[in-house]
C-alpha cells in the first residue's frame, strides 16, 4: 500500500539544473542589497554569484571584427622593432605585417626567384639585391665588410679577393630576378643591384615608373644604355671599379650616356669611375637640376676638375677617399668657379699637392660650408689656401693632426661671416695656445664645438681619481 505525503523526493542527481541568477537581476535588485547589513549583503552576493568553472574558456578575438585597414593603422602605431613579434600571433597578422614592410635586403636569391619575396612583402618600395647576387655557401657565418658593400663567406682559404667576382650570379639570372621583382613591386622607389645589364634595367623601368633612386654595383658603359628609360630617376649611385673586389669601367662614354638619359637627376655619386673633363662637362650641361655630386676613389683623367664649372646649379661637392684630386690642376686655375656651390666636403682625401688644393679651392671659392674629415697632408701651409673662401659660415675640422692653432687662427680671422666652428680630434690644436683675438672670435660665434685634443680633456677629467697612473705608482705595497 502506497501513499503520497505531498513532498517530492529529491533525486541525488537531478537532470534539471537550477537557473542561475543573471547579472541584470542583480542590477535591478541592487536597492534591496544596499538596504541589508554588510554580513547579509556578503552572504546574498555569494549565493547569487555564479560559480567559476574549473575548465578554461577562451575569450573571443575582438580583432576579427576590425577590417584589415583599421588593424593596419593600429599596428603602424607600434615601433618597428616590435612589429616582427606581431607576425607570430596568427596567419592574418602575419600577412598584415608583410603588407607594412617597405624595405628589404635580399640575402638569398632563391627567396626572390621563387616568388616568396613578393607574396610575403607585396608593398615593398626599397629593395637591396647586392648580397643576394653573391653565391655564398650554406651556413656561412663570416661577415666581410668593405667600404662599398658587405657580404658573408664560408670558412676556407682564399688566395685573393677575386672570389667575390667569381661567385657573382650570372647576368641572365639577375635579369630574370629583376623581371620578377618589377612585375610584383610596381611601386618600387629604390633599387640596389649588382652585375645587371641593359635589359635588366629596361625590365625594371617598364614596370616601375615611380623609381627615383638607383644604385648600380659593377656598373659599366654598356649597362648605362638602359638608364634613360627611368623617367623619374633623381638619385643615382654608380660603383665601377672597386680595388680588391671587382673591375668595371665607367668612362666618358658612360657619363655622356648618363647625362643624356637622366636630365632630372638631383644627386649623383660616382665610385671608382673613370672619365674626365668631357664627361663632367656633359653632365653639367644636360643635368640642369643636379645639386649634389659625390666622387669617391675616382680614376678620373687629368683636368676633370675643370668640368665642374658647367654645373651651374651644383650646391654640394663631396670628395671621399681620393688619393689624388686632379693630376693636372693648372688648367683649372684659370677657370671660373661654380657660382651656386654652397658646401665642400673632403673626407679621407690626400691634400699634399699644393697646386691641386689651390685649384680645388679656386673652383669652390663660393662655398659657405667647409668640412675636412681625416684628410692627410692638411698642414698650416695647405690650410692657408683656404683664405680663397671669402664667405664661409661653417668650418668643421676632424682628425686633422698636422694643423696647429696658429695655422687655424691665421685663416679664420679673415672670415668675417663665420658663425659655426667645430674642431674635433686635432691633436696639435691646443687650448693653451688660444690667443685673445681667437678667444674674442669664439665669443661672437653662434655655435662652437671645441674638442681638439680628446686626451687633454680625458686627463683633466681624471685628475685626482687615481685612474690613469702607472701600475708601480698606483698600487701601494702594504
Amino acid at each position: 500500500m502506497s501513499y503520497n505525503t505531498g513532498k517530492k523526493e529529491s533525486s541525488p542527481v537531478s537532470p534539471l539544473k537550477k537557473r542561475r541568477a543573471s547579472w541584470s537581476e542583480l542590477w535591478v535588485n541592487h536597492h534591496q542589497l544596499l538596504s541589508s547589513s554588510p554580513l547579509d549583503l556578503a552572504a546574498k552576493f555569494q549565493s547569487l554569484t555564479p560559480p567559476i568553472s574549473k575548465s578554461k574558456t577562451l575569450l573571443p578575438d575582438f580583432t576579427l571584427l576590425l577590417p584589415d585597414l583599421i588593424l593596419i593603422r593600429v599596428i603602424e602605431k607600434i615601433p618597428k622593432s616590435q612589429r616582427k613579434n606581431l607576425s607570430l600571433v596568427c596567419k592574418r597578422w602575419f600577412k598584415l605585417h608583410g603588407r607594412l614592410v617597405r624595405s628589404f635586403k635580399v640575402s638569398d636569391w632563391e627567396f626572390l626567384a621563387s616568388g616568396r619575396l613578393i607574396s610575403r612583402f607585396p608593398n615593398l618600395d626599397t629593395v637591396d639585391l647586392v648580397s643576394g647576387c653573391l653565391i655564398s655557401p650554406p651556413n656561412s657565418g663570416i661577415l666581410v665588410n668593405h667600404r662599398i658593400v658587405s657580404f658573408t663567406v664560408g670558412v676556407g682559404s682564399y688566395q685573393s679577393w677575386s672570389f667575390f667576382e667569381e661567385n657573382l650570379l650570372s647576368v641572365d639570372i639577375v635579369e630574370r630576378g629583376l623581371k620578377a621583382l618589377a612585375g610584383g613591386c610596381s611601386n618600387l622607389r629604390k633599387l640596389v643591384v649588382t652585375n645587371t645589364s641593359e635589359l635588366g634595367l629596361l625590365n625594371v623601368a617598364e614596370e616601375c615608373s615611380r623609381l627615383q633612386e638607383l644604385e648600380l654595383h659593377k656598373c659599366s658603359d654598356s649597362v648605362l644604355l638602359g638608364i634613360g628609360a627611368f623617367e623619374n630617376l633623381q638619385i643615382l649611385r654608380l660603383v665601377g671599379n672597386v680595388d680588391g673586389l671587382y673591375n668595371s669601367l665607367v668612362s666618358d662614354i658612360g657619363l655622356m650616356i648618363l647625362a643624356q638619359g637622366c636630365k632630372r637627376l638631383v644627386k649623383l655619386e660616382l665610385v671608382g669611375c673613370e672619365g674626365g673633363f668631357d664627361g663632367i662637362k656633359e653632365i653639367g650641361e644636360c643635368c640642369q637640376m643636379l645639386e649634389e655630386l659625390s666622387v669617391c676613389d675616382h680614376k678620373m683623367e687629368s683636368g676633370w676638375l675643370g668640368g665642374l664649372r658647367y654645373c651651374e646649379n651644383l650646391k654640394t661637392l663631396k670628395l671621399v677617399s681620393c688619393k689624388k684630386i686632379d693630376n693636372d690642376p693648372d688648367e683649372c686655375l684659370s677657370c671660373c668657379c661654380c657660382p651656386a656651390l654652397e658646401r665642400l666636403h673632403l673626407d679621407k682625401c690626400q691634400l699634399r699637392d699644393k697646386n691641386t688644393v689651390k685649384a680645388l679651392f679656386k673652383m669652390c671659392e663660393a662655398a659657405r660650408e667647409i668640412v675636412f674629415q681625416d684628410c692627410w697632408g692638411l698642414d698650416n701651409d695647405i690650410f692657408s689656401l683656404a683664405m680663397a673662401f671669402g664667405r664661409v659660415k661653417l668650418l668643421y675640422l676632424e682628425g686633422c693632426s698636422l694643423l696647429t692653432t696658429s695655422g687655424l687662427e691665421s685663416v679664420i680671422l679673415h672670415w668675417h661671416e663665420l658663425e659655426h666652428l667645430k674642431v674635433v680630434s686635432c691633436k696639435n690644436i691646443k687650448d693653451s695656445e688660444v690667443s685673445p683675438s681667437l678667444s674674442a672670435l669664439f665669443s661672437a660665434l653662434v655655435e662652437l664645438q671645441w674638442r681638439p685634443d680628446t686626451r687633454s680633456h680625458l686627463s683633466s677629467s681624471l685628475t685626482g681619481t687615481g685612474i690613469g697612473g702607472k701600475g708601480g705608482k698606483f698600487f701601494k705595497k702594504t
